[in-house]
């Protein structure tokens, strides 16, 4: 148990030194990164009957998805921005239902969605 959380420390100073140094860009790769991941322990607390840590899991997949909507620009970013504003709601309301019914299949569709955007992420930071 102490050599977990050593490893967990490890890993948030690693987190937080590439935060440090990111551009807007990678932070926003970051995020879905971190919300991707968390879809997957969502998943498995769900497998596991593990009620009050899927609740706690998707409380964060839904502070991230906060988190990129806040950072949106939709005076500057126009129909991308809205569009996107759209599909984090979306999956918001997926997280949300898959919380309510403890069904995992609605995961299926958010790790989609964001794994598109992150895409499209990607794709943009090759070009920039």
């Amino acid at each position: 148990m102490l050599m977990d959380s050593g490893y967990d420390s490890y890993q948030q100073v690693d987190l937080d030194a590439q935060a440090a140094s990111a551009n807007p860009h990678q932070l926003v790769v970051m995020l879905i990164d971190g919300l991707l991941d968390e879809v997957e322990r969502v998943r498995g607390h769900l497998a596991a009957n593990r009620l009050a840590e899927k609740g706690a899991g998707i409380n964060k997949c839904m502070n991230i998805l906060i988190g990129l909507t806040s950072a949106l620009d939709e005076e500057n970013g126009g129909e991308v921005a809205e569009n996107l504003r759209q599909l984090y709601d979306f999956c918001q309301a997926e997280l949300y239902h898959t919380s309510v019914q403890n069904n995992a299949l609605r995961l299926d569709n958010v790790e989609r969605v964001m794994g598109n955007i992150r895409e499209g992420w990607m794709n943009f930071g090759q070009q920039a």
